[in-house]
């Protein structure tokens, strides 16, 4: 689906116009306007847990969901970074993952805002008639102190206050009511807002408190505040708004932030603005798809982002499985609640486990199809939290977990994809995305045959390949007709391998 562009038909603004007037809280009927402008908020309320969102007294937050996206994803952790507000909102600013921005934790030391800078920079440098604007009461967002700013001088209005000095999100209240007047009474296309005092209930009380319901319940206030400023700016009607909220990272029961737990990686996306389904729940979003979806919002170019603007298909066979997921079966460390594996792979692909040994822990017994929220939960810090640029459902084959039990044999598994049609002479573009740790007395190859004849190997692993895209170019030879894949790995108590969105181009 194509970015939503200014200048559209009679018809899809008004569709669009009325679809955000609802979610906004409009209570009249707006009339079809001839064009619209695309405009963009982003809100970013630190340290904020999804499900404390919706057991909170949150009404607007609430209202966004209901009439748009509700997205959950998970967070990367050490070494890539720590589950911190810097390599966060460096993250949602960027639209890469930190080992492109450079940011892993706090102190910003490596930081590479100059080739990946924030996405209002990013519309600043494409279309400077555009107007920019971000207010934060974290300094290091739109300051230079502490290591910022994460968003440049560039923009074309910065509010910093410094709420993290005098207590977590103090300024909050200040911060909307500039926020508010600039959205109802000035003309920004893009604009970033931040709220911090959820994060520091995080830290006082703990996420499973009352208080930090309590801080959630008053930012739902100011965020509705933010809300009815765009609702009442006098030229409304003729513009076309999509809302995003997002957060930086999660919070402990206890509080506290900065390691690999499943309850500090975990972010979201909520989203609301044409194109967006109300009511509608993904899994393959992630937080630099934030970055994306602004600047497509506004006309501008994501190529080069790790993220994908949220109206970008996803045509992975892969994530047709989850519905098929299961619980765990041997594995003690994932919650018994979470279902997150299978072997049975999509339609028209195949597990070859001939050469494999039996026994070992069911889960990871040849080739398996799981999700991060599952897989990385089977054994932290062992840098399964780094898998960040596969999506939702992917295909993984452990060594290391399946030999947990006892077995026979060593593991031998090969993926094979569906036969794709090709033509003779041709050159194809094998592509994916894959996260390997290489160990000695392990091997990872892709192979690949024509018309059913030997498979040859076009790919050997024997170096780690982390969280990275692969593209291998692929001489069809004359009278091919068809090409198949196969993904071999083979090892025993070593480490493993990831691949997801297998495509040829």
């Amino acid at each position: 689906m194509s970015p939503v562009l200014s200048g559209r038909t009679l018809a899809v603004a008004a569709t669009a116009t009325a679809l955000l007037a609802t979610a906004l809280g409009a209570h009249t009927a707006v009339a079809a306007p001839t064009a619209t402008t695309d405009k963009v908020l982003v809100i970013g309320i630190d340290g904020t847990v999804l499900d404390r969102v919706k057991a909170a007294n949150a009404p607007n937050l609430k209202g966004l969901m209901a009439q748009g996206l509700t997205a959950r994803s998970t967070l990367y952790a050490s070494p890539m970074a720590a589950t911190s507000s810097g390599p966060g909102w460096s993250t949602i600013a960027t639209g890469v993952w930190p080992d492109k921005h450079g940011v892993k934790d706090n102190s910003f030391t490596g930081k590479n805002y100059a080739a990946y800078p924030d996405f209002l920079t990013r519309i600043e440098n494409a279309k400077p008639t555009l107007n920019t604007y971000a207010a934060a009461d974290w300094e290091p967002i739109t300051s230079t102190d502490a290591g910022g700013p994460i968003f440049s001088p560039k923009v074309d209005k910065r509010l910093s206050l410094k709420g993290d000095r005098d207590g977590y999100g103090s300024e909050d209240p200040k911060i909307a009511a500039a926020a508010s007047a600039e959205l109802q009474g000035q003309n920004p296309d893009a604009a970033f807002v931040y709220f911090g005092q959820v994060d520091g209930a995080g830290h006082s009380y703990g996420a499973a408190s009352q208080q930090y319901l309590d801080a959630i319940a008053r930012v739902d206030v100011m965020v509705g505040q933010l809300l009815t400023a765009v609702q009442n700016r006098p030229t409304y009607a003729q513009e076309n708004w999509k809302v995003l909220v997002t957060t930086d990272h999660g919070h402990t029961d206890a509080g506290g932030h900065g390691g690999s737990t499943i309850q500090e990686r975990g972010t979201f996306v909520i989203a609301k603005g044409a194109g967006i389904p109300a009511g509608s729940v993904r899994d393959d979003v992630r937080l630099v798809d934030v970055a994306a979806t602004a600047l497509a919002q506004v006309g501008v170019p994501s190529a080069g982002l790790d993220g994908v603007p949220l109206n970008a298909p996803d045509n992975d066979a892969f994530d047709t499985l989850r519905p098929n997921l299961q619980a765990r079966v041997d594995e003690t460390g994932i919650p018994a609640a979470t279902k997150g594996f299978t072997h049975t792979p999509p339609a028209g692909w195949a597990v070859d486990n001939s050469k494999m040994g039996t026994g070992g822990v069911t889960e990871w017994a040849g080739w398996a199809f799981a999700t991060d929220e599952f897989w990385s939960q089977s054994q932290r810090d062992q840098w399964r939290e780094l898998n960040v640029r596969s999506r939702d459902v992917f295909a993984v084959a452990d060594s290391d977990e399946w030999d947990d039990k006892s077995h026979t044999g060593s593991f031998d598994s090969t993926l094979i994809t569906p036969k794709w049609p090709v033509t003779g002479g041709t050159t194809r573009t094998l592509a994916f995305q894959t996260h390997y740790r290489h160990d000695a007395g392990q091997s990872a190859q892709v192979l690949v045959s024509y018309n059913g004849g030997a498979a040859t190997v076009v790919k050997n692993y024997t170096a780690d390949a982390v969280a990275k895209g692969e593209s291998i170019a692929l001489q069809v030879p004359a009278g091919a007709t068809d090409v198949q894949v196969r993904f071999r790995y083979s090892g025993s108590n070593n480490w493993y391998w990831t691949v997801d969105n297998v495509t040829l181009g």
